[in-house]
Order: structure tokens, then sequence, then C-alpha cells
């Protein structure tokens, strides 16, 4: 007697593909958000969605099937609780440090893991992503970097040609007084 295998729902399966969609683009952080009610969820949302992030509660089974035989398979193991994922297609840091922020003004949410760039990352790895400056302001960072030697030597130039400058209107001035 053959046992009929049960089908998965579609909205099972599409969330599955949703959740694998959201792991393979970009950052994926698992939070614990026990103890928030609805309206602090929402809250959270709406800053996340300010920095074009986004945050949404997973099944761990549905997680641990999406992320299945990819590098975030790591990630799903030992997933218990209840699950938000916070995830991101742009810079990482600013999605981390709004969650950080939020966390400050409510009640914390706590990260149990992260996934950026096919890295699984582990709570305070994460947690260390807030410090570390914008991709915006690493760039005026390093242009800045890359620009004070130029500037330091453009205005060496410029003294110097201002001094040779000076020094050969002297010397007309002292040859047209002698003429």
């Amino acid at each position: 007697m053959q046992v009929a295998q049960k089908q998965p729902r579609p909205e099972k399966v599409a969330e599955v593909a949703e959740i694998r969609e959201l792991l393979s683009e970009g950052c994926v952080v698992l939070t614990d958000f026990q103890g928030l009610n609805v309206k602090e969820i929402s809250a959270l949302r709406g800053k996340l969605r300010e920095v074009g992030s986004g945050y949404r509660v997973v099944k761990n089974t549905l997680f641990r099937l999406a992320a299945a035989k990819t590098p975030a398979a790591r990630l799903a193991e030992g997933l218990v609780g209840p699950t938000g994922i916070l995830y991101t297609k742009d810079d990482p840091v600013v999605a981390v440090k709004a969650l950080e922020d939020f966390g400050k003004t409510a009640k914390l949410v706590r990260i149990k893991a992260g996934f950026v760039d096919g890295q699984v990352l582990t709570a305070e790895q994460v947690q260390e992503l807030a410090k570390i400056p914008p991709k915006q302001q690493l760039y005026a960072m390093v242009v800045g970097g890359l620009q004070s030697p130029i500037s330091n030597l453009v205005g060496t130039l410029q003294s110097t040609l201002g001094q040779l400058a000076l020094t050969l209107q002297a010397i007309a001035e002292k040859k047209g007084a002698a003429a």
C-alpha cells in the first residue's frame, strides 16, 4: 500500500521562492521579534522602507526550505522561535543601522544571524556592520584621500609660480629703473 504524498500548497511554494530570491539578491538579517506587537512591527517596516529595505515575518520551516542547497543553508541551522527577516538589495550597513536605531527607540529586535554577499554572519558580525560608515560616506573618504595629495601639489605649484612671477617682476622693475 502506497501512501499518497502530500502536495505543497501554491502559496507556500510561492513564499519559498520569494525567500530564495531575497537570499540571492542581497542582504538578509534574521531577527527575533518576540515581544513586538503589530503596531511596533509596522513602525519597524516603515523605518526600514525609508532606507530602501523591508521586513517580513517568515516561518522557520519555509526559510529552511528556501535556504536548502544554497550558501545560506548554514543560516537556517538552529532556527527557533519567531523569525523576521530584514532584507535589502542596497547598502546593508544602512539597513542594519536602521534596525539598530529602531531598537533604541522601541523594544529591541534581537539579531540572530545574517547573510551578506554570499557570507553567513553571526549576530555579532551583523552588529559590527552598524558601526561601519555607509557606502556614500566611505566613497567620500576615499575621494578625499585621493584628492588631498593632488590639492597639495597644485597649491605648491601655484605658490612656486607665484614666487617666480614676483621675482621676474622685481627683476624687470630693477632693470627698468637702471635704464
